[in-house]
């Protein structure tokens, strides 16, 4: 498995192609899912390593870096998203507009829930189903994970739920832990990248056509790192009261 640079810092995405990547080699994923199940710790993570337990509420980041797969080097593009939540007394979600052109945008598709949360989990079929209604005819390579695999004795989601889940879905299963196993995460992340490859490159290296929508905005480096100062203030503060 091919490994990243040294450079894990998140990086804006350009308004065009990066230079150093083959022309059209750009694979975009969208990471969609309840409350509170780990989905902006499991894209940090996965870019750079590094777990923060706390988050502020997510707007919806657009983050970006360059990554070699399969022995090219790609542009890879992240989306994390805002919580989707079940509409009271039926099996239907509701979604912000955001989270629709997130889908429409997307080539590749990570549905998270916690493995302790079984709300979140019920959620995920009728997510890919909203996700069929906007792609009803396109192969679609999704990821799902059970996430918070470290908090075993408060699971109520087995193992063979999500694997079942996932093979219904036409997708692969990846069970981790955002906070504990950074490698599974990696490999979980890489392996869909490797599947989005398969599906939208052609043997000429030109990327499928699409009707996409415009990438949602890229957030810069000045409010990514603000981010991380907040979050790591907030523990400070924690430990001090203490």
């Amino acid at each position: 498995m091919s490994q990243y640079s040294n450079n894990y810092l998140l990086v804006p995405i350009p308004e065009y192609p990066i230079l150093d990547c083959a022309p059209n080699k750009n694979i975009k994923i969208v990471v969609l899912g309840g409350s509170g199940v780990g989905k902006t710790a499991l894209v940090v993570r996965f870019l750079t390593k590094r777990f923060i337990g706390d988050y502020e509420a997510n707007a919806g980041a657009l983050y970006s870096r360059k990554v070699t797969i399969d022995g090219e080097q790609i542009s890879l593009q992240v989306q994390d998203t805002p919580y989707v939540s079940m509409e009271d007394d039926t099996d239907s979600i509701s979604c912000q507009e955001q989270i629709n052109r997130s889908i429409y945008w997307a080539d590749g598709y990570v549905f998270v829930f916690s493995i302790t949360d079984y709300n979140s989990f019920h959620v995920i079929r009728p997510l890919y189903q909203h996700l069929r209604k906007i792609h009803p005819n396109t192969k679609i390579p999704l990821l799902l994970v059970g996430n918070k695999a470290d908090l075993l004795r408060a699971r109520q989601v087995a193992p063979d739920e999500g694997l079942l889940l996932a093979n219904e879905l036409g997708g692969f299963y990846a069970e981790v832990s955002a906070r504990e196993h950074y490698e599974g995460v990696y490999s979980a992340f890489y392996q869909l990248c490797q599947d989005v490859g398969k599906v939208i490159f052609s043997c000429n290296g030109e990327k499928r056509k699409g009707l996409h929508l415009g990438r949602p905005r890229s957030p810069n480096m000045q409010e990514l790192k603000r981010r991380f100062k907040q979050v790591l203030s907030s523990k400070v503060k924690a430990t001090t009261t203490l």
